[in-house]
């Protein structure tokens, strides 16, 4: 029996839209955005979109953020390629976790995945990315807060040294290491917070205190380690 969500095609686009956004940004997109890639005519009109793929179980809407948008696993796993999922590939994604290594506070020049970062070894199901992590980051701070990045969740993190303007990435800057958006500008490179609060911060070209760690590639709300 085909227990998968059946979806119109507005809505599988609509899908595809939030995961390439996660895949290539690290964050899903606004309303606003999906309105203008998909031609709607305003917001409005993506948000019942939302709010159908919402009441589906394929997302969950979380309030108080315009990218509020989480995919949930348990669905996603038997949209496949617009094919159903055999009783095989269930039980193989569902026992197929990931164990990534969760990343505290992270000391002053030392690596981050250094064994004394890492609090615990955590299974996650991988159908929660788009692309896979290596590690897990205990986020601190509200810079991010406007992209649904909250003090205590738990970022999915890919190693990489480079990054492409838009993207969300973990930095390294001195001594502290942080998230923030990435953009190249004349003369150096910006970490863009989202967070009217915070202000941006400014890289020259010939700063050696700063590294590219690695980019965001999911997050999980995180109610029970924080």
């Amino acid at each position: 029996m085909d227990d998968s969500p059946k979806l119109t095609n507005r809505q599988q686009q609509v899908l595809a839209l939030i995961r390439r956004a996660i895949e290539t940004t690290g964050a899903p997109p606004t309303r606003a955005e999906i309105a203008a890639e998909l031609g709607f005519r305003s917001a409005n009109a993506a948000e019942e979109h939302l709010q159908a793929l919402a009441r589906k179980g394929v997302i969950t809407l979380l309030g108080g953020t315009s990218r509020g948008i989480r995919l949930q696993s348990d669905t996603l796993r038997a949209i496949h390629a617009g094919r159903s999922s055999t009783p095989d590939d269930v039980i193989a994604t569902r026992y197929s976790a990931l164990r990534l290594p969760l990343v505290g506070r992270v000391a002053a020049g030392h690596p981050i995945l250094a064994q004394e970062h890492i609090e615990q070894i955590l299974g996650v199901d991988p159908a929660l990315f788009a692309r896979r992590p290596d590690y897990l980051l205990k986020v601190r701070g509200q810079s991010m807060r406007d992209v649904g990045i909250l003090d205590g969740d738990l970022l999915a993190v890919q190693r990489a040294h480079e990054a492409r303007d838009g993207q969300i990435v973990v930095a390294r800057l001195a001594d502290e290491v942080t998230v923030k958006r990435f953009r190249r500008v004349a003369g150096g490179i910006e970490l863009l917070p989202e967070n009217p609060d915070f202000q941006p911060i400014r890289v020259g070209p010939a700063s050696g205190d700063f590294a590219i760690e690695g980019l965001a590639v999911g997050l999980i709300r995180n109610t029970v380690l924080s």
